[in-house]
């Protein structure tokens, strides 16, 4: 189906998509702990600012400000009833931003995970899950969005409840999980189980990939492991800026432009066709991978120890595909860098 992405996608053959959300707002001040989505309220200038330096920097993509602005989420905040509210409005200062742009802009409506665990495991619902991420993306949709962007998702289950959230507010979608656990996401979804989710779903993402995870080069090993099952959907890819260090009460991300800028050419290499940051990505980074795919030829698909050699060791031994590779690891918080 036709959508603003995908025509975009086909007119240019590769996007570059936006960097983070918290670093950037971290950097303006918003502190540990508080929504950033309150600030679509509190604080347009800022938010307008966010959008505006991934613009200025050359996206062609960008995320807004509405990662947690659904009801599970936002009820710690005593907002629980504001998700669609705050979904709108984080969507009407992007269609400003983009507007203005001067060119072609897509504002995508970020969509992040509902903080639960759903049945059998957890508590949450399927029709509980499906009603939330159905206000945030009615919310995105009413504000000017023109695609949703599901990001970080663990769960399968949550992942196939967004779809129908999305179906039912008549907006289109891509949509990523991270794959932060030796190759898998935290619910055990390897590459090769999401393409096949994928494909099994009744309202079917526009694109699908990866975002957040460890760092650049294992998401690469992911994203190769998606070309290999042959989908035939556009790839995304929207990894951290290297990886993250504690420094004076702080989280930085080690990643330079320059090793932004390489991973975006080998993103696009390894079969991605929207590419973007995510942790730590900075307008700057942006821009350096801005110049990189604009100006270095395409090349055939790097080998694993290519990817090595340019961005770094991987965190696993393997892509979590292997026998024996079911690993555990604690339930995180929201998307915070």
């Amino acid at each position: 189906m036709s959508n603003p992405l995908t025509e975009l996608l086909v007119e240019k053959g590769t996007l570059l998509a936006d960097g983070a959300t918290g670093t950037n707002l971290f950097a303006m001040g918003l502190m540990s702990g508080d929504a950033p989505e309150m600030w679509n309220e509190e604080e347009p200038d800022k938010i307008t600012a966010l959008y505006k330096g991934a613009v200025d920097a050359g996206s062609d993509v960008f995320l807004t400000n509405s990662f947690g602005a659904n009801a599970s989420r936002l009820k710690l905040h005593d907002a629980g009833h504001r998700a669609f509210e705050l979904s709108k409005i984080s969507a009407e200062l992007a269609r400003n931003v983009a507007d203005a742009a001067g060119h072609k802009v897509i504002v995508a409506g970020s969509v992040g995970p509902t903080g639960e665990i759903m049945e059998p495991v957890g508590e949450l619902t399927h029709a509980n899950a499906v009603e939330m991420f159905h206000e945030t993306a009615a919310g995105l949709k009413a504000g000017g969005a023109d695609i949703g962007w599901l990001e970080t998702i663990s769960a399968p289950e949550e992942y196939s409840a967004a779809a129908e959230g999305f179906a039912l507010a008549g907006l289109p979608w891509v949509g990523t999980m991270s794959f932060d656990t030796a190759g898998r996401t935290m619910m055990g979804v390897t590459s090769t189980n999401m393409a096949a989710l994928v494909a099994g779903l009744d309202n079917p993402p526009a694109a699908f990939g990866a975002n957040c995870g460890t760092g650049a080069s294992d998401l690469l090993r992911t994203v190769l492991g998606f070309a290999a099952t042959g989908t035939e959907l556009p790839l995304i890819a929207k990894g951290n800026a290297g990886i993250p260090k504690y420094h004076d009460g702080h989280i930085h991300y080690d990643g330079t432009p320059e090793l932004m800028a390489d991973y975006a050419v080998l993103a696009r290499d390894c079969g991605a066709s929207i590419i973007g940051g995510c942790c730590g990505t900075t307008p700057e980074h942006l821009r350096h991978m801005r110049t990189a795919l604009d100006t270095r030829p395409r090349q055939s698909s790097p080998t694993l120890e290519a990817i090595v050699a340019a961005l770094g060791a991987f965190s696993s031994a393997n892509d979590g595909t292997g026998d024996g590779d079911t690993p555990v690891r604690k339930r995180r918080g929201r998307r915070a860098a």
